[in-house]
């Protein structure tokens, strides 16, 4: 079916609306002119008013150029005539003879151009505009594609500058593309010896981390034209749009073959079917369809592979990731300390750096950054050495532009008390301190009690030393047990607890809940998944699908949730405890300086504790 408007759907349709218009515009003239004769007030019905004395007032109002007009009659019962002459002195004079008859002569109008003729030209002009962009789009003139709703929004580029020396710390995900390159360089090499090469390959991987610039990089090493088009662009209001550009895409890759066909977030359009509410049979469903069949229809030798890119895999419909659709699936991590120095180099080649700039320390304390993090750390840095008028980065404006990703943008104008200072810093050197005591946590980076761009009323910033794959239940206990620090401090200093530890208790239960239903690392649960909705992604199978645990059973999760917390808060409390003079001294010099590298916080751990007073909460 053909989706396409047609060139005399597309006139018909401006001849009606162009018709309307018109009929509403001239209503009233039509209906003066084709009124019966009975409803005219005519020359002699005025005369006969004038000799039976029916008429107390005549307004004369004549137009401007010449001697024509109309005349308001005022009739004796309250009614209002109006009369049009070609002489209004006619009419006048008659008026003036009766005697009792009030005669008014009105200021002369602007004339019948102005007041008729402009305002119909006027009109037909907007008709006529109008009509000319419909039928301008049904003929396909023009660069505009306002009626174009089937033609494909894929974008073509050829002759791509992107090549793998662009793509710094995907390696492994760089060989796993070597012979999609090679067959379209040398397809004859494998359709020789029967090899059919991938047709589809999905790239998936968490935002940032270069998916999108692996594919541009695959069409540039292989040198052929390049199809790119968002998920989303498929999908319109209207039925069947979806699937016509899906046909109208490979037919512009037929065109140009061998090509690559990118699909940019996919999972826009490839969701799995039957999750809907409202039914199966809808707009993205059918666009679907017709994906899978231009994916399984054409042949090994048309030199079309089709490369996708998404970070929720988990949501695509399983027939797309069948074998003979996306045959191939590479996985895009987040780059190792290695991957990042080699990432950082790349964005750092047009950028002016000081002899201090350390790139290989940077990769070493980026832990779990993306590229796009890399690239947005780099560029935060230039812009403070821009900002500052210097002419090259410096490795203080990389620390800060670190600092305000990895925080937020700190807010030293704003003005807070002194007590609620000095209960961040007691807070913050109560999270400062179990990131220093315990070995799985990373050191302190920073602390700080200036509030910052996201609500917080400061932060402890740590420092990752290393690149973590997996997480042992030890180290899940510590980050519990950290998040906990800030609350077991106020207790300790105020007797007392405030709001602020809000987000700390919400990361300290998620953590817990996920040891005890996720990783089953909780021996009275056991090692069983208990997690609710941990596969059904859609809210439609969620709502078809019973609760998979018991009251009895949730309840118990509960109890061990909270056993653990409980447990963490004591064995976090007795190491704040152990060093309360680390805690108040910290929290002096936090009041003093606002914001302390972990240099200086570590020398705290060396110093000989001062003799500490008690505060009284009333005045912390």
């Amino acid at each position: 079916m053909n989706n396409k408007p047609t060139r005399g759907n597309s006139n018909f349709f401006g001849l009606v609306v162009m018709a309307v218009l018109i009929f509403m515009f001239f209503s009233p003239f039509l209906r003066n002119t084709f009124s019966s004769g009975e409803d005219v007030y005519t020359m002699e019905k005025y005369a006969q008013d004038l000799r039976e004395n029916r008429i107390t007032q005549v307004e004369i109002t004549p137009n401007r150029d010449n001697a024509t007009g109309y005349a308001t009659v005022t009739r004796s019962d309250g009614d209002k005539e109006v009369l049009y002459a070609t002489e209004i002195s006619v009419l006048e004079e008659m008026a003036r003879e009766s005697g009792a008859v009030t005669v008014v002569r009105d200021v002369p109008s602007e004339g019948t151009f102005m007041t008729v003729i402009l305002p119909m030209l006027l009109v037909m002009g907007i008709c006529f505009f109008f009509f000319y962009m419909i039928t301008g789009q049904s003929m396909g003139g023009g660069n505009s594609k306002m009626m174009n709703f089937g033609k494909s929004k894929a974008r073509l580029s050829t002759g791509e500058n992107v090549t793998f020396k662009q793509v710094a710390g995907l390696d492994e995900e760089k060989d796993d593309l070597v012979e999609i390159i090679d067959f379209l360089k040398n397809p004859a090499k494998y359709t020789k010896v029967g090899a059919r090469i991938p047709k589809g390959v999905l790239l998936e991987g968490a935002p940032g981390t270069g998916k999108t610039l692996l594919a541009r990089a695959v069409a540039g090493e292989a040198k052929v034209p390049f199809f790119s088009i968002s998920g989303s662009d498929f999908v319109e209001m209207f039925v069947g749009v979806g699937a016509s550009r899906v046909r109208d895409m490979f037919e512009d890759a037929k065109k140009n073959s061998p090509c690559i066909v990118f699909i940019d977030e996919i999972d826009a359009v490839a969701r799995r079917r039957g999750t809907g509410l409202g039914g199966s049979h809808d707009e993205r469903e059918q666009t679907l369809n017709q994906l899978l069949v231009e994916m399984d229809g054409f042949g090994v030798n048309e030199g079309i592979i089709v490369m996708a890119a998404t970070n929720r895999v988990d949501v695509l419909d399983p027939a797309i990731l069948r074998p003979g659709r996306f045959d191939r699936k590479v996985s895009v991590g987040r780059p190792d300390i290695k991957g990042r120095e080699e990432i950082l180099k790349v964005h750092a080649a047009n950028k002016p750096l000081g002899d201090d700039v350390d790139l290989e320390e940077i990769a070493r304390t980026t832990a779990g950054f993306s590229g796009a993090d890399l690239e947005n750390l780099l560029n935060e840095a230039a812009i403070a050495a821009a900002k500052a008028n210097k002419p090259y980065i410096t490795q203080a404006d990389i620390k800060n532009a670190f600092i305000k990703i990895g925080i937020g943008t700190e807010k030293k104008s704003h003005v807070i008390s002194e007590k609620e200072k000095r209960i961040t810093a007691f807070h913050e050197t109560g999270h400062a301190i179990l990131f220093h005591e315990l070995p799985d946590v990373g050191d302190v980076y920073t602390i700080s009690v200036i509030p910052t761009g996201n609500g917080a009323g400061g932060y402890t910033m740590p420092l990752p030393d290393r690149d973590q794959m997996y997480y042992t239940r030890g180290r899940m206990l510590q980050e519990i047990m950290v998040s906990l620090g800030g609350r077991i401090a106020e207790e300790l200093v105020l007797d007392d607890i405030t709001t602020g530890a809000s987000q700390d208790i919400k990361q300290a239960t998620n953590i817990a809940r996920q040891m005890v239903t996720r990783y089953g690392m909780s021996s009275a649960i056991g090692t069983i998944n208990y997690e609710q909705g941990g596969e059904d992604v859609f809210l439609g199978y969620d709502i078809g699908h019973e609760k998979r645990n018991s009251e009895y059973v949730a309840g118990e999760i509960d109890k061990e949730v909270r056993a653990i917390i409980e447990d963490c808060y004591a064995k976090a409390k007795k190491i704040i405890s152990d060093h309360k003079d680390v805690l108040y001294s910290c929290a002096d010099l936090l009041m003093e300086k606002e914001k302390i590298t972990g240099e200086e916080f570590d020398r705290l751990f060396h110093t000989e504790p001062a003799e500490q007073i008690s505060p009284d909460p009333s005045t912390v």
